[in-house]
């Protein structure tokens, strides 16, 4: 059974995000997501400075099955990359809600967060 933390906000697509400061959340994939992709051997992180809307395709994460697309959750622009993840992608897999977190993004509308599902939503989406 996939960590699902009680205090994220997940996408249908296996994204988290959690409240950093105000208007700023951080952004990763799931344990359910890098469970599904297996070890991760690559990952291309969107720049600083671009912007996406909610549902857009912002990253990439490449692992020794497939590469997959990552969807930024919210629209908004990017503020922070975790640059430590371009010499060592295999920290997602390690630590997928803490160090292994992509990228950071001020938000260009924070209703949006209620877009995303809770905990036992995502629980309920990934046992379908």
């Amino acid at each position: 059974m996939s960590e699902i933390p009680s205090d994220l906000r997940f996408s249908e697509s296996h994204e988290w995000v959690s409240q950093e400061e105000e208007g700023v959340v951080k952004v990763g994939i799931t344990d359910h997501a890098q469970e599904q992709l297996g070890d991760l051997v690559f990952v291309e992180l969107p720049e600083e400075g671009a912007t996406f809307g909610q549902g857009d395709a912002c990253a990439v994460v490449e692992s020794v099955k497939a590469a997959s697309d990552i969807y930024s959750p919210v629209s908004g622009e990017v503020v922070a990359v975790n640059d430590a993840l371009v010499d060592g992608p295999e920290i997602v897999n390690n630590d997928p809600y803490g160090d292994g977190w992509l990228f950071s993004v001020r938000l260009d509308d924070a209703d949006e967060l209620n877009n995303l599902m809770d905990a036992d939503g995502y629980r309920d989406h990934t046992e379908d």
